[in-house]
């Protein structure tokens, strides 16, 4: 992504935001730098033997703060990969971890590789390589950190990751919980591949709930019908665009991709443009009657919620003022530079944080990791429990209505809903919807009762600080 040369890089941005936020707050400047600064950032360069001659490649692993260990957060795969992003990312899941209160320090990766470049057992004999320079350093590990999937990686990665730890810690009965997103057959939980995703569509939904925010964006009425552009159709938007279309009745309009976009006003069909990137590699071919070349343009098409869900800077000084949406959620880590912040929220565009609309990824996996140590799927023990207990009353009032003969019967698929126990998709798409409504109260809250807080993301910052300060005051810093 280009970005204008005037922009401040993702990292300043993400300085400049805390900055705007702390200078809202009482902290000593002591407290203020410790919770700033980026605690260490490890570098490695390991060679692989590949093709016949041996390959180097470069990786990073940095922890912005233990003030709760261990430390979360994602590994990333791409050419792009440098310290200062990694640093940010991991800046960014320290506020994201606070904010929707899971018990985890932020951490990050990377690695400068091109995933698509090797052969998958490349690829995993890379991986492994680069998991075994962080674990012989405790840089990844069960109670100190624990990585995730980012951009680049998904489960395939995260199961080789798991499995080369287990191999160096034969004892350790913890072993799985050293990293999540893994497939659901290698310790995974269920629901976390749609985790960042539905996220996503919970934190719409919260937000359509918020009278004064929706009367801030000058949106009305509710998510059935409202169209909307989403930027990067992978895991995370891809996942958005299918549960708003189907679930909330929204109009996918606009889907932008690396070699261009496409958009309908009247509705595109995700999942058959899904089908087609997986098969084709991009959207290039779908359909001419749909298609724009400059995919980018497409971010300035009216529509009332956008979403980037792919790359930083896409929202940037060169295209902010031109942007029509009254409404952005953030699925991407910083998708909106500092510059392009400022125009927008001048202009009254209400925008939905990072750190709070993609945190459907790290809360999913803090129930993942939470599921390694107790060694036992979520709901296992009470589901055919709670069957049992409404199966009783369920017959009761049938015992009731012949007796009395009443005559009355009950709705229809009234008793295979009542009567199925929450199975563990379930609990887990309850939990997350529950921590992003309470996420977002939390920052609502901030955002219309302090005059001095105009928009949310200074309101998550102030919400998210504010947590860590009270977490190293409380260990005496």
């Amino acid at each position: 992504m280009n970005i204008p040369a005037s922009e401040p890089s993702f990292r300043e941005s993400v300085d400049q935001m805390f900055n705007r936020a702390v200078s809202l707050m009482d902290l000593s400047p002591g407290l203020e730098e410790k919770i700033r600064v980026c605690n260490a950032t490890y570098t490695v360069r390991f060679g692989v033997r590949l093709r016949g001659e041996i390959k180097t490649f470069t990786g990073y692993r940095s922890v912005h703060s233990e003030h709760m260990e261990p430390v979360k957060g994602g590994i990333r795969f791409s050419l792009e990969v440098n310290q200062d992003e990694v640093e940010a990312l991991a800046a960014l899941m320290t506020y994201k971890c606070a904010l929707v209160e899971a018990p985890f320090g932020g951490s990050k990766g990377g690695l400068c590789v091109d995933p698509r470049e090797y052969e998958p057992h490349e690829m995993e004999l890379i991986t492994r390589r680069f998991a075994y320079e962080l674990i012989k350093r405790d840089l990844i590990n069960p109670s100190q950190n624990v990585p995730a999937p980012d951009m680049g990686t998904g489960e395939r990665e995260m199961a080789w990751i798991a499995d080369q730890y287990k191999r160096m810690n034969t004892t350790d009965i913890n072993g799985n919980a050293c990293v999540t997103g893994k497939p659901l057959n290698a310790g995974g939980i269920s629901g976390r591949v749609e985790a960042t995703g539905r996220g996503v569509q919970y934190a719409l939904r919260e937000f359509f709930r918020d009278g004064e925010g929706m009367k801030k964006a000058g949106l009305t009425g509710s998510l059935d019908g409202k169209r909307v552009i989403v930027q990067g159709l992978g895991n995370v938007g891809y996942h958005a665009a299918k549960f708003l279309n189907e679930e909330d009745g929204c109009d996918i309009v606009g889907i932008i991709e690396h070699d261009g976009a496409l958009y309908n006003p009247k509705g595109l069909d995700v999942d058959k443009i899904r089908a087609w990137i997986s098969k084709h590699g991009g959207i290039a071919g779908y359909s001419d009657r749909h298609q724009v070349a400059d995919g980018v343009k497409v971010l300035e098409e009216p529509c009332d919620i956008l979403i980037p869900a792919a790359l930083e800077g896409v929202i940037n000084l060169g295209n902010a003022k031109r942007i029509q949406a009254p409404l952005i959620i953030e699925a991407a880590n910083g998708p909106i530079t500092a510059g392009a912040d400022e125009i927008l929220r001048e202009r009254g565009t209400v925008i939905i944080p990072d750190m709070y609309a993609n945190a459907g990824g790290v809360t999913v996996s803090y129930f993942e990791w939470v599921k390694n140590l107790s060694h036992i799927r979520f709901g296992r023990m009470q589901r055919r429990q709670e069957e049992s207990r409404h199966q009783l009353l369920i017959n009761e009032l049938e015992r009731l209505s012949r007796d009395k003969e009443l005559n009355w019967e009950l709705s229809p698929n009234f008793k295979e809903k009542y009567l199925r126990g929450a199975d563990e998709l379930e609990l887990v798409r309850s939990g997350l919807d529950d921590t992003m409504r309470i996420a977002y109260q939390s920052m609502a809250q901030v955002w219309h009762d302090r005059d001095d807080v105009e928009d949310l993301r200074t309101a998550a910052y102030l919400v998210s600080i504010g947590k860590v300060a009270a977490s190293y005051q409380a260990k005496g810093l």
